[in-house]
């Protein structure tokens, strides 16, 4: 059997099949806890790393720090939210666009998971979508971003946005670069073309910004690209 067959007709399902049946649990169990839906996306993604053969080495445990951070990842493929979710070593909120909010099961775990929605729709919203964030991040909530804000299309490490480095900067909290390696590899032409095989993930040492001013969140977004993008480069020449 094909790859591309075997994903339509046996992994894909199952898939949904999980889906459905943890995010369900997962919307009613956040209505009491939201620490039960992080335990529960855990083991959904998990699951479905499993299941589509998907092995993740976590390197850099040591680098985790203590308290609060912006955790930055590059962006290659629809495989990356479960890779961090199942194996990052820490617990974050993902911030995620605020309309996805409104679909129904995967959007109504995120919600009352805890994750952090941004409001895009107007300049006024947005700014005030990312001071609620800042608060919530000073209040102890380690967050993940994707600053490239799309997937790339080739796994080269693109442009990160700024908007996620000014709210490191506005919460005071380090931002932990973290590689993502090998999953263009596995996912060359989106989850059709899925192809077992491991993929890296490697965390490392935090960037402080204390002293750093509020303009300078452009050149943090460049100094946090640079480690990630060599962080991959080197693994994948290894």
């Amino acid at each position: 059997m094909g790859r591309s067959l075997l994903f339509c007709v046996v992994q894909l399902p199952l898939a949904v099949l999980a889906t459905a049946v943890l995010t369900t649990i997962a919307s009613l169990a956040g209505l009491v806890r939201s620490g039960a839906v992080q335990a529960l996306s855990r083991v959904w993604s998990g699951l479905l790393l499993r299941l589509f053969r998907v092995d993740v080495l976590t390197q850099g445990r040591e680098h985790m720090p203590r308290g609060p951070a912006v955790y930055a990842a590059n962006h290659g493929s629809s495989l990356d939210i479960l890779v961090v979710l199942a194996h990052l070593p820490a617990d974050v909120r993902i911030i995620y666009k605020k309309s996805l909010s409104l679909v129904p099961l995967l959007g109504w775990s995120i919600a009352t998971g805890g994750h952090i929605p941004i409001d895009r729709s107007n300049p006024f919203r947005a700014r005030r979508s990312l001071q609620k964030a800042a608060e919530r991040i000073r209040g102890g909530t380690s967050v993940l971003v994707f600053p490239e804000g799309t997937r790339s299309p080739d796994g080269a490490v693109r442009h990160f946005k700024r908007g996620s480095f000014s709210l490191a900067l506005e919460a005071g909290v380090p931002v932990v670069p973290v590689s993502l390696v090998g999953v263009k590899a596995l996912v060359p032409r989106g989850l059709t073309s899925l192809r077992p095989g491991r993929i890296t993930l490697r965390v490392h040492p935090a960037i402080v910004v204390s002293g750093r001013s509020k303009d300078d969140a452009e050149a943090l977004a460049e100094e946090t690209r640079l480690v990630v993008a060599a962080g991959c480069e080197r693994e994948q020449k290894a």
